[in-house]
């Protein structure tokens, strides 16, 4: 009794897996292994390797390239707030100045009032009655009556006003609201370039000095000339111009001639800007963008340009590669995102970019999309 309570406690032997079991149990056997593998090691999985130097140049430059868009549509922004500005300026004048002519019109009308009130007047026909000389009455009618009328045309006036300082002030509500939208816009064009540079310098911090120094003479030979100022993508407020950024002044002038007096003048300005910073959004006269830079030329020339890229490439008269002659305005990129002075033998001025000098440069350096001849 005892040995069968012993035995019936004992485990059963286990028998090996052959033939199709063995295979399948040692399947699962692995695919075990291999999800606690997995498991185990999720929270260490290896780091993503660190950008090449060529890589981070790569994407320094579209950062750049970006922020300059964004400079474009900036500027554009600024100009319409600009606008928006002086309207609802405007519109608060002529409000003040309705206003003056209603309060005028309201004085004269409480003076009528008042005289009438201090005279007293009796019934038209009661007066006829007991006056003693009926004509002297009726002259006074007369002048009663037109005094009448000229309260009546005053009180057709106060109206008049008041429904015009109304218009006038629902044009300035809607212009008010117009004004915020257009800072809104510019809030968030100001904050995309400072983003994008500020990345830039966090990517150029990656680099070792040699690296950088490779960067600055490739960005030198795409952008044409001298050593840039820095190659952090360092930049000021828009508003405020610096000075700084000496490059070379004294490079060649290019021998082709102006087509005239006024693209003289203008490539002659561009001449006198090289070695000024770039700055987003600045028009000179110590920093320049690239558009800031075309506008304040040709502005020099007696020429009013308008302020972006994308609306001075409609400034003047399109003209083909093969038929560019000094003053005409180059642009570059799809988007319309970069402009130049053309200045004869391929070669342009311009403020390229944050970091990089106004500064002559090959026109073939960036994707040409088109030129316009201002005058």
């Amino acid at each position: 009794m005892a040995a069968h309570r012993k035995s019936a406690h004992r485990k059963p032997k286990q028998r090996p897996f052959t033939g199709p079991a063995a295979r399948t149990a040692a399947t699962l056997a692995l695919a075990g292994a291999a999800t606690a593998t997995s498991a185990g090691g999720a929270g260490a999985a290896p780091a993503e390797p660190a950008p090449t130097a060529a890589q981070v140049r790569a994407k320094v430059d579209r950062l750049y390239h970006d922020a300059e868009v964004a400079t474009e549509k900036y500027n554009g922004a600024k100009e319409k707030e600009a606008a928006a500005t002086r309207a609802v300026d405007a519109l608060a004048d002529e409000a003040a100045r309705r206003t003056d002519r209603l309060n005028t019109a309201r004085h004269t009308l409480g003076s009528m009032a008042t005289a009438q009130y201090r005279t007293g007047t009796l019934d038209p026909a009661l007066q006829l009655a007991l006056s003693s000389d009926p004509d002297s009455y009726l002259e006074r009618a007369a002048h009663l009556d037109r005094a009448g009328d000229r309260q009546t045309s005053l009180l057709s006036n106060i109206r008049r006003q008041l429904s015009g300082i109304a218009r006038v002030k629902a044009r300035a509500d809607q212009e008010t609201e117009a004004l915020a939208a257009r800072r809104a816009e510019l809030d968030k064009h100001r904050t995309a370039i400072r983003t994008k540079l500020a990345d830039a310098r966090t990517l150029l911090a990656t680099l070792t000095a040699a690296e950088r120094a490779a960067y600055e003479r490739a960005a030198d030979a795409a952008h044409g000339g001298g050593p840039a100022t820095s190659a952090d993508g360092s930049t000021a407020h828009p508003d405020r111009a610096v000075t700084g950024a000496h490059a070379d002044r004294s490079a060649p002038r290019a021998s082709v001639a102006a087509p005239n007096s006024r693209a003289a003048r203008a490539v002659s300005f561009a001449h006198g800007a090289i070695g000024k910073p770039y700055v987003w959004g600045a028009t000179g006269p110590n920093a320049f963008d690239c558009s800031g830079l075309t506008q304040a030329a040709w502005k020099a020339a007696g020429v009013s340009l308008p302020r972006t890229t994308y609306t001075q490439i409609n400034a003047g008269q399109r003209v083909s590669r093969s038929e560019l002659a000094p003053g005409d305005l180059v642009f570059f990129y799809s988007g319309i995102s970069h402009v130049g002075l053309y200045i004869g033998g391929g070669q342009m001025i311009h403020a390229p970019r944050p970091g990089a000098p106004v500064r002559i440069a090959p026109i073939d350096q960036m994707p040409f999309a088109g030129a316009t001849r201002v005058a």
